[in-house]
């Protein structure tokens, strides 16, 4: 840097030097250089800015957004600084006046492409498709056939139900690169969507020859040549909720109107008034059920195969502890008669064959113990499992219940419920609450 930057912006080199160990987590001597820049400038909001990320990243979100409208107090009109403070609005699931503040931004720096990325990365967050739709576009008026751009907008085309352009999209990326497994798989799940199988096959094949052996792959192989695999890959349901992690509770409770955890708690809770008993959860995501029972005078053990639904879940202090394995496997590995109630909620959709997971259930299952579990309900006159067009399985309601009793289980109660909202429509599914008999 010359003499001449240097005196013209004479804490810049504190700035740049904070935000590194901001980056490497280096927060106490973060601390030190920003109270040398506000020694040197104490009315600059780009202080306050850094001040901002770095509270954040101590864990005190209160001091993140006290800095951060301090920073947009002082600077109104300064792009970065209302950029930061629209990404911990949405980091915070403050999801409206993230969305309003990151427009604000985009009009105020309509060719900057950090900011771009920024306003889609609050898009998506915030589930709006078409306002992310039409920054993609705006970003690919700013540099034309870019790769990334292109595939988050057909990814948002096909989440908005518009295949064929869609469709479009990814046949584009794949002419230009016939290696692009993205784009490939892009358009398998589009050719799916549209009950297309067969026009998939030349693309999972493809796939598979580029990357043999991968499981993602081989599962949506099976798909095109008209094969219901049983089970999910474990990876595809990682990555998934992986993804989804930091505003899953936000997405899944506010916006979808998911209620099973309540409405299964209090069913645990009318039964153990005392709050005397061990629990296993499993599939437990972000500890909604956790959230609601409260600490537990015995056990309360999560089983979930994304190591970041896990760690939203530990924050809300009442699980003993987490297994991070697939739930299939925990079941069959953990010892009999352990658990007074087992529950898995709004998981086996993920699971698909759940024939060998409730007799284990029932197996670690103390007498009297509880099992209970929610499909989303397949139609009678068809087969006992079926893959729906969402890539969620459906599970037959009378198939469950022989299984059940096949299981051993004295008694299964099943009743119909709202699982949550799709589209704006309900998805229909229903509770199974099976109890193990008594000694």
């Amino acid at each position: 840097m010359s003499a001449t930057a240097v005196h013209a912006d004479p804490i810049r080199k504190y700035l740049e030097t904070a935000r590194t160990q901001i980056a490497q987590g280096a927060l106490r001597e973060a601390a030190q250089t920003l109270n040398q820049a506000q020694r040197i400038l104490p009315g600059d909001a780009r202080i306050f800015m850094l001040a901002g990320l770095m509270a954040e990243k101590s864990g005190n979100i209160k001091g993140a957004f006290e800095a951060l409208r301090k920073c947009v107090a002082m600077a109104p009109g300064w792009g970065p600084g209302l950029l930061e403070l629209a990404l911990l609005l949405a980091r915070q699931n403050q999801f409206p006046e993230a969305v309003e503040t990151a427009e604000k931004v985009a009009a105020l720096e309509p060719k900057n492409l950090r900011v771009l990325a920024g306003v889609v990365d609050i898009a998506h967050r915030a589930g709006h498709a078409e306002m992310a739709l039409k920054h993609l576009r705006r970003g690919l008026e700013l540099v034309p056939g870019d790769v990334q751009l292109r595939r988050l907008l057909a990814q948002d085309l096909h989440n908005l139900g518009r295949y064929e352009e869609a469709l479009q999209e990814w046949s584009s990326l794949a002419a230009q690169n016939d290696k692009d497994e993205h784009a490939l798989l892009g358009r398998v799940k589009v050719l799916l969507a549209i009950g297309k199988p067969g026009q998939a096959i030349a693309d999972t094949m493809k796939l598979l020859e580029l990357a043999p052996g991968d499981s993602i792959y081989a599962y949506y192989n099976a798909l095109a040549h008209g094969v219901t695999p049983p089970h999910q890959p474990l990876e595809m349901n990682r990555q998934l909720f992986d993804n989804m992690a930091e505003s899953f509770d936000q997405h899944l409770v506010t916006e979808l109107g998911y209620r099973l955890p309540r409405v299964v708690a209090d069913k645990i809770l009318a039964r153990f008034p005392e709050r005397n008993l061990n629990v296993l959860d499993l599939g437990c995501g972000t500890g909604l059920l956790g959230a609601c029972l409260g600490r537990l005078d015995g056990f309360l053990i999560g089983v979930e195969l994304s190591s970041k639904m896990i760690e939203q879940a530990a924050r809300h202090d009442v699980y003993d502890r987490f297994h991070t394995v697939n739930l299939l496997d925990a079941l069959r590995e953990t010892p009999a008669s352990t658990y007074e109630v087992i529950t898995a909620l709004d998981v086996f959709v993920y699971v698909g064959d759940i024939s060998d997971a409730i007799p284990n259930a029932h197996r670690i299952l103390l007498p009297a113990g509880d099992f209970y579990f929610s499909c989303e309900a397949a139609p009678e006159e068809g087969p006992d499992l079926l893959l729906q067009d969402n890539g969620r399985y459906a599970h037959k309601r009378s198939h469950v219940q022989q299984l059940c009793k096949q299981a051993g289980f004295e008694s299964v109660q099943i009743e119909d419920v709202v699982i949550r909202q799709e589209a704006g429509q309900p998805v229909q599914g229903f509770l199974v609450m099976a109890r193990k008999a008594a000694a």
